[in-house]
């Protein structure tokens, strides 16, 4: 047996907790170090997780020169990620980061070109490509049952209550959750963003700061609409984190409630006022060999560190979704229709 992966952990706070419960029990890879720049973060996430024999240090060159680690996890916050990213990357790590790739456009485009020009892996934990539905749903849609898909819509409606950063963050929505829905989009569609126009505001009774609250409609490749509503103070008849979903095709649609239930409709018979249709079964069933979640796009990295291939969620597909965020927020700044570019 091939001896596991040596990873360091850079970032102790509360998400890492689900990237360590993912690989906890996992023998290809080994949890090196720990990285924190409040290193009581480290010591408890240590004690937390039985990792007594792996580094504790603030500083991230110094874990890179001691560890040689063969991979970093980066769970770091977003304006952390590309300086992490990058020196991760010219230490000949392999590297797989939180979400968003970056902070900014620009910032992306640095840590894309670091991958590429080192030739090490770099993706995204854009975890909602890893679960049993979206695939299932993703599967049915290939077989072109419904025809060719020209409208997609999403609904986002939770009202979270988190207290803390998020409440005093300028377009929450769009920075901190929309990814999550942007690149679910695009793996269904299997389309890329062309152009966006998006109106964002902060509701009565709302709880944040700033606007929490979204409507996009993006132009993607193939000329499919994309519409995504959403907001984050919404009481009430809440959707999942998934979102709510229609898929529109020429030939019938697709409804997915964002957890176990999909629902078809195909053309069955075009008689007088309104077609007549016909069910479809859409079987919701785990691709052999992957986990979920977390769980599913670390393995996936994994495998493709030590196998070679690429991750779903590599850098260079993953930009695409970013560049849905960072042109959804020009579009509502300026009011205007935005063209999008990765």
């Amino acid at each position: 047996m091939a001896a596991p992966l040596r990873a360091l952990l850079v970032g102790c706070g509360g998400i890492c907790r689900a990237w360590l419960n993912s690989t906890k029990d996992r023998s290809d890879v080994q949890i090196v170090g720990l990285v924190d720049l409040n290193p009581a973060n480290a010591e408890k996430i240590a004690t937390e997780f039985g990792l007594a024999d792996a580094l504790r240090t603030p500083r991230l060159a110094e874990a890179l020169e001691k560890l040689r680690p063969d991979i970093v996890f980066d769970c770091t916050i977003p304006l952390a990620h590309t300086e992490v990213t990058t020196t991760a990357l010219q230490a000949g790590c392999h590297v797989l980061g939180e979400k968003p790739l970056a902070d900014s456009m620009a910032n992306a485009r640095t840590s894309v070109a670091a991958a590429q020009a080192t030739g090490k892996l770099y993706a995204v934990m854009q975890n909602r490509r890893y679960q049993a539905a979206i695939r299932s749903l993703r599967q049915f849609l290939d077989t072109g049952a419904i025809g060719r898909v020209t409208t997609v819509n999403a609904d986002f409606y939770i009202g979270a209550h988190f207290g803390g950063f998020r409440d005093r963050m300028e377009h929450v929505l769009l920075l901190d959750m929309a990814i999550h829905s942007f690149d679910q989009g695009r793996f269904i569609m299997n389309a890329d963003p062309r152009s966006v126009f998006c109106h964002e505001w902060n509701p009565s009774g709302s709880w944040y700061d700033h606007h929490a609250s979204a409507q996009c409609i993006f132009e993607m490749t193939g000329g499919i609409v994309f519409n995504y509503r959403g907001s984050w103070c919404s009481e009430g008849l809440n959707t999942t984190w998934e979102c709510d979903w229609r898929i529109v095709g020429d030939k019938g649609s697709v409804r997915w409630d964002g957890g176990g239930n999909l629902q078809a409709e195909v053309v069955k018979q075009v008689s007088g006022f309104k077609a007549e249709m016909e069910p479809r079964q859409i079987p919701v069933e785990t691709p052999s060999g992957m986990e979920s979640g977390h769980k599913g796009c670390i393995l996936e990295f994994l495998q493709c560190v030590r196998e070679g291939g690429t991750p779903l969620t590599v850098c260079t597909d993953n930009i695409k979704s970013l560049a849905m965020v960072f042109g959804a927020i020009e579009s509502a700044e300026s009011g205007r229709k935005v063209s999008i570019g990765a």
